[in-house]
């Protein structure tokens, strides 16, 4: 991990990301945050009372770090940013609902994204999938022309090098062929932050037409549109995990595969299987399991694991900085 992340340290030290952390009261959290601002990495955004918050900052050692506190409940432009959210959600929203969802810290904090007053946003050491990604899809929404947001795992070995990208694992419980498609090739264009090299295994319990199945087809129809979608995109499938993994299975299973044997970005074909398949590969594995990663929206938020550790927060936000910095 420490050469992947010096290059992505690398992309963002001196651009002066503001990465807005809602989560204040969380020791993991504010423990990330005065270490990016230490190492010049991002500008941090703490939501929080600002003694709790600079007290816990003061046991950490950093008595004076010079970073950005806002209190959600004194902020001096409260008021306009009620009006600004009335505005976003154009008629589905009334004041007095702006006033109740931006007494959530993740609402407030993706509107300081929205807004321009942040990059990006780290949430979730003490709050639901759901909790962080709803405010970003009513307030931020996907790209245009995505249809929906996904997440992605990195998965990454320190001892070995190895460096694998795994979705969908977060979002999506049962994509259609034509979202499984999409998040095929959304997930590309995240692995390129990585400096992957994408070559995509659409992946199912068939290879290459061994098993029929109502599941299978999806898959297949799904490579058919994400080739479609990205005619120059390294992918293939469907395929068992083996054939997309192992170069000597491929040779057997699928020998003509221009990603057999060789792939480095797993397209699981639901959210059972994803989510299954990357804590396997960190529980069993030893992999570090990096992410979520939230994919196809207009600004970077991302989404922690509740068992986070502070080091998780701090690759989690760095990542978030360079995605601002890609976008």
């Amino acid at each position: 991990m420490r050469s992947l992340f010096g290059d992505l340290r690398g992309k963002i030290v001196g651009k002066n990301i503001k990465i807005v952390f809602p989560e204040g009261i969380d020791e993991r959290v504010v423990r990330a945050a005065a270490r990016l601002k230490f190492e010049g990495l991002v500008e941090p955004i703490i939501l929080g009372e600002p003694a709790a918050v600079r007290n816990l900052l003061s046991s950490f050692g950093f008595a004076d770090p010079g970073i950005t506190i806002i209190n959600p409940e004194d902020y001096p432009e409260y008021e306009e940013m009620k009006q600004k959210f009335v505005e976003l959600r154009k008629g589905k929203a009334t004041l007095e609902d702006a006033d109740r969802l931006l007494h959530d810290v993740n609402y407030f904090g993706v509107m300081l994204v929205q807004l321009g007053l942040a990059d990006g946003m780290v949430s979730g050491a003490i709050h639901s999938t759901a909790e962080t990604v709803r405010p970003a899809l009513q307030i931020i929404k996907t790209k245009p022309g995505i249809s929906r947001t996904s997440g992605v795992f990195l998965m990454s070995r320190e001892n070995t090098h190895e460096r694998y990208i795994f979705a969908d694992c977060a979002i999506n419980i049962d994509p259609s062929a034509k979202e499984l498609a999409e998040i095929a090739v959304n997930t590309a264009e995240t692995a390129r932050i990585f400096e992957f090299d994408p070559k995509v295994a659409m992946l199912s319990f068939s290879t290459m037409g061994s098993a029929s199945a109502p599941q299978v087809e999806k898959v297949q129809e799904a490579t058919k549109l994400a080739k479609e979608m990205a005619p120059d995109l390294a992918l293939d499938g469907e395929m068992q995990f083996d054939a997309a993994f192992d170069e000597i299975t491929a040779k057997i299973k699928a020998p003509f595969s221009p990603v057999s044997g060789q792939a480095n970005i797993f397209i699981f074909p639901d959210l059972q299987s994803g989510n299954i398949g990357y804590k396997i590969a960190q529980r069993l594995g030893m992999f570090d399991a990096i992410g979520p990663v939230l994919q196809g929206l207009n600004k970077p938020v991302n989404d922690l694991s509740r068992g986070c550790s502070a080091d998780d927060v701090y690759k989690l936000a760095i990542i978030t900085a360079a995605q601002a910095v890609q976008e």
